[in-house]
């Protein structure tokens, strides 16, 4: 079962909330996860491995330095659904 764009943003803030206790409110789609949402690269790994689980797909170690926004990460997490 594929996720929606709006499934997959709850869920993507569901899981930045429960790693570093940032507002779900505050999980936007323009927001960068490190500039915005200050994010580091360990939390933002446990953030991956969890949405992998949760969305059922799969986010190689060399695509996760392209997610720089929480858009980029809806956009490839929708993308990869469908493949």
């Amino acid at each position: 079962m594929a996720f929606t764009k709006d499934e997959v943003l709850a869920g993507l803030a569901d899981l930045v909330n429960d790693e570093t206790g940032i507002a779900t409110e505050n999980v936007q789609l323009e927001k960068s996860f490190t500039d915005d949402l200050d994010i580091d690269s360990i939390s933002m790994m446990t953030i991956v491995v969890n949405a992998e689980e949760k969305f059922d797909v799969k986010i190689p170690d060399d695509e996760v330095k392209n997610l720089k926004t929480v858009q980029d990460a809806v956009d490839y997490i929708t993308g990869a659904q469908a493949a």
